[in-house]
């Protein structure tokens, strides 16, 4: 079986500053996602603004008490609240919404996205259009095992990713409810509903 290709979950990877990674496996990338947002600062517009490693558009809104750790790109249109922490490499293509509290780790997040408030999300990539109601998390590791290898089940079959850190790709327009957990290694497609209060946990062993 072919792994899991980015452009299967959504739809503008390939008109994107991520379409030459349009076809690698979804987990290749939040675990380069330190090397893959310093490369992009690079080749962006010169209209953004970059110091230490943070390039912010202008169009970009940062409140007071935000927390930003380079490498990160903020893209045009993107609010950042108070209290919300970027860290290891995070992108934002257009118009996301990190409500206030709200974390997120080596991840990318496409245009339209939102986050509503007190949400955690870890080494993952989320595609367009998405939201997250308040507490909803998207957990990166199994603590809970000896062997924290995140391995994904399909069906009948069990994909091997070789990484120890890697949430979910959740697929454009999809929502997540309220206190509700992606545990490590979930694939959403396009348009999924999670519940208030739902687990996904599509690499339970």
């Amino acid at each position: 079986m072919l792994p899991p290709r980015l452009a299967d979950y959504i739809a503008g990877i390939e008109r994107s500053a991520l379409a030459a990674h349009a076809a690698r496996p979804p987990w290749d990338l939040p675990a380069r996602a330190r090397e893959i947002v310093a490369a992009m600062l690079a080749d962006l517009d010169p209209s953004f603004e970059i110091a230490d490693e943070v390039a912010c558009h202008p169009t970009a809104r940062i409140e007071h008490g935000a927390i930003v750790k380079g490498p990160a790109i903020i893209g045009p249109g993107c609010l950042l609240a108070a209290g919300s922490y970027l860290r290891d490499g995070v992108w934002l293509e257009a118009d996301c919404v990190l409500g206030p509290h709200a974390e997120i780790k080596s991840s990318f997040v496409f245009r339209g996205t939102r986050l509503a408030h007190l949400n955690f999300v870890g080494d993952s990539i989320l595609g367009a259009d998405v939201n997250l109601e308040a507490g909803a998390v998207i957990a990166n590791r199994r603590n809970e095992l000896a062997d924290p290898s995140i391995r994904i089940r399909l069906g009948p079959v069990v994909i091997e990713t070789g990484v120890e850190r890697f949430g979910a790709v959740v697929g454009d327009r999809s929502r997540i409810g309220a206190n509700a957990v992606v545990a490590p290694g979930a694939l959403l497609a396009p348009g999924s509903i999670v519940p208030r209060l739902g687990l996904v946990d599509q690499g339970a062993p």
